[in-house]
């Protein structure tokens, strides 16, 4: 089940201290309504009521998805807590075919249920979103140009289409704005052939940080 404690908040704007109900784990089998609450993000939201500022809390959280045997551990300070990963991994062993990921922001912990429950893979999503930036890249006028489009965080925010037509839409952050580019569905079962071809492309047993930084290490 879900386990929820009272937190104090500051707003970033009157400084007004507010008693906030966190999740210290999240069960979407205890309410189905909270996954959608995740993946839009306003679970994590909350309105100063001194001066209206809606502000992000951020706390660790770990997210479970019985249903789609998903867990994603949000830890802000990367501070991975042994003995209770231990036995996390022993339950979910026990349990069979568990994916395990960590993150350490909340807008990384949406990425993960929003693409899981479209059925797709994250590492697979890593490697288009590393082919999408290496073809803007090859299109740069420069190097530098080139080395910020590489640097470039994209993340994953809807399918769109069906069929054949379907397509990925990613969202990126430019100049104070959100942006978004799409790719073909076709991108996805490329990468997905690569991998296949690849079997050492893969996270290892437990929590893993599967993001740009983590599928670089394997093109170094």
């Amino acid at each position: 089940m879900s386990i929820k404690s009272e937190s104090i908040a500051t707003c970033s704007r009157c400084g007004n201290r507010t008693s906030l109900t966190i999740y210290k784990s999240i069960n979407t089998s205890d309410d189905p309504s909270i996954k959608e609450k995740v993946k839009d993000g306003s679970l994590f939201l909350w309105k100063c009521p001194s001066c209206g500022q809606a502000n992000l809390a951020k706390y660790d959280t770990l997210y479970h998805d019985p249903e789609k045997k998903l867990m994603v551990w949000l830890l802000t300070d990367e501070n991975i807590q042994e003995t209770q990963m231990h036995s996390i991994l022993l339950h979910t062993k026990a349990i069979g075919n568990y994916t395990l990921r960590r993150v350490t922001d909340t807008g990384s912990l949406m990425e993960k249920v929003i693409l899981f429950d479209c059925g797709l893979d994250d590492v697979t999503v890593e490697l288009c979103k590393y082919v999408l930036r290496m073809e803007l890249a090859a299109k740069a006028t420069n190097g530098e140009e080139a080395k910020k489009i590489m640097q470039m965080h994209l993340s994953f925010f809807r399918m769109d289409g069906t069929g054949d037509s379907r397509s990925m839409n990613f969202i990126y952050p430019e100049d104070g704005q959100m942006k978004n580019i799409s790719i073909g569905f076709n991108v996805y079962e490329d990468c997905c052939g690569i991998l296949s071809r690849n079997p050492g492309i893969k996270p290892s047993e437990g929590f893993e940080k599967v993001d740009s930084e983590w599928l670089s290490g394997f093109f170094r």
